[in-house]
């Protein structure tokens, strides 16, 4: 990412202060995602009205000038671009197209930006805004209201379907790689800029749809500025997972007051399995850890014989290798709506994972209550132990985490995993780590605690 310039204010008393507030006072929820950007000013005169690299919202003097339902129209855009991981999502394409055209890629998410606000009345999108249904219209001859387009396209299926640009063998020079050059130059390296791209080869000639969708787009500010390319795979999809997730609380907190028209297909997917996720959490709590030895002192404490000086020193104690082995508790609910093949790829991980860490396994089976519990050694976990068919299983119908987490308790577990739709109460809250694994069909429900994984098929 390009170094902050200096004259970045701070990030406490920037010009979007009071748009963020009039996001948060009429759409608390989805509104509060301006409230995990940073924001920060930008004073040189050239400076874009707004412009975001993916994590950072930048503010030029223009910005000042406008009218609060302006600003809130603008910030709303750019804080939705960022938790759709727009600047990102170019990068990612970058890679697999070999050439993306930066210009129609920014056209194509302010349009479903736009769609996705325009139903609200307390802001304002700037005059000549583009919007989803319109491209379709227009550049690929579809008719769809915004709420049908949000919900079947996203960017990189619109973005492919209207760049339509010539082949290779076709390109022509043009001159704006020397103003690439100057911008760069002028930029000095110090901030990120809309439309810098130095790897980008020499533009195309565009077809009939790109050309109609660069016209639709020609009255609006570019505000995308891809930073270089260097977020680790891994955590550029936790990051992805996790604005997924406040989007998805935040359009459920505000009901009919969302930002949001719908949950749209463009929200941001996290390309790490969910089976990767699990194996990394998992690891993580059941890693061996050091414990104290009082029968053995630290290495310092010895090298100094006890003393600072002319002082003794208090007994420091040591560390010892724990030869307790890791527990993992698996928790099924049995009134629950996973299928068959999901939960037969879970037992795989599971079983897998135990004998990886050589783990302990605490197996508890119920709904309301209690229904079978298992305990197995490092190892002897296998998938004919998931054997939920087996008629005393069978659970009645209704679920009550309360007593199935309380006797996981009993066994001291490092960590627990609950197998569930999450529908139930849970009025224990155990004291280690505990992830509620969930379908896709059931990806919004709300945990009481802990954190959510969502098993997709496939």
């Amino acid at each position: 990412m390009a170094s902050m310039p200096d004259d970045l204010m701070d990030d406490s008393a920037h010009r979007g202060v009071r748009a963020v507030q009039r996001m948060v006072e009429f759409a608390p929820s989805s509104g509060g995602l301006a409230l995990w950007v940073r924001h920060r000013d930008r004073n040189d005169a050239d400076a874009p009205t707004v412009l975001t690299d993916g994590e950072t919202l930048y503010y030029g003097p223009a910005f000042a000038r406008l009218g609060l339902p302006e600003q809130t129209g603008l910030v709303a855009h750019e804080v939705l671009h960022i938790a759709l991981r727009h600047p990102q999502r170019a990068l990612e394409l970058r890679r697999l197209l070999g050439d993306m055209d930066m210009r129609l890629f920014n056209i194509c998410a302010d349009a479903i930006v736009n769609s996705t606000l325009s139903h609200l009345g307390w802001l304002k999108l700037p005059r000549g805004s583009v919007y989803l249904e319109q491209i379709l219209a227009q550049a690929l001859g579809l008719k769809r209201d915004a709420e049908t387009a949000l919900l079947e396209w996203d960017v990189e299926r619109l973005y492919r379907s209207i760049d339509d640009r010539a082949d290779e063998s076709g390109r022509r020079k043009s001159e704006s790689g020397s103003r690439t050059s100057q911008s760069r130059s002028k930029a000095g390296g110090s901030s990120p800029r809309a439309g810098d791209d130095p790897d980008r080869p020499i533009p195309r000639e565009d077809g009939p749809r790109a050309a109609r969708v660069r016209a639709l787009g020609a009255q609006t500010e570019p505000d995308l500025a891809p930073g270089p390319d260097e977020t680790a795979p891994e955590l550029e999809a936790e990051q992805a997972r996790e604005w997924s997730e406040r989007l998805m609380r935040g359009h459920a907190g505000d009901g009919e007051f969302s930002m949001m028209r719908e949950l749209i297909a463009d929200l941001p997917k996290t390309r790490t399995p969910w089976r990767e996720v699990l194996r990394t959490r998992l690891a993580k709590g059941l890693s061996r850890k050091q414990a104290l030895s009082w029968s053995r002192p630290t290495r310092s404490y010895i090298a100094n014989q006890g003393r600072s000086g002319a002082r003794r020193m208090p007994f420091e104690p040591g560390t010892c290798a724990n030869r307790t082995e890791p527990r993992l508790a698996v928790i099924v609910d049995v009134s629950g709506s996973v299928d068959d093949a999901l939960l037969q790829r879970f037992a795989t991980e599971i079983a897998a994972i135990s004998r990886r860490q050589e783990a302990g396994l605490v197996l508890v089976i119920g709904d309301d209550r209690v229904r079978h519990v298992e305990v197995f050694r490092p190892g002897r976990f296998g998938l004919s132990d998931f054997d939920l068919a087996n008629p005393a299983f069978a659970g009645g119908g209704g679920t009550d985490f309360t007593p199935l987490l309380e006797q996981a308790d009993l066994y001291r577990p490092d960590i627990g995993v609950v197998l569930t739709d999450l529908e139930g109460p849970a009025r224990f809250e155990p004291a280690w780590p505990l992830i509620w694994a969930v379908p896709e069909s059931h990806a919004l429900a709300q945990p009481p605690f802990g954190q959510t994984l969502t098993l997709a098929h496939g």
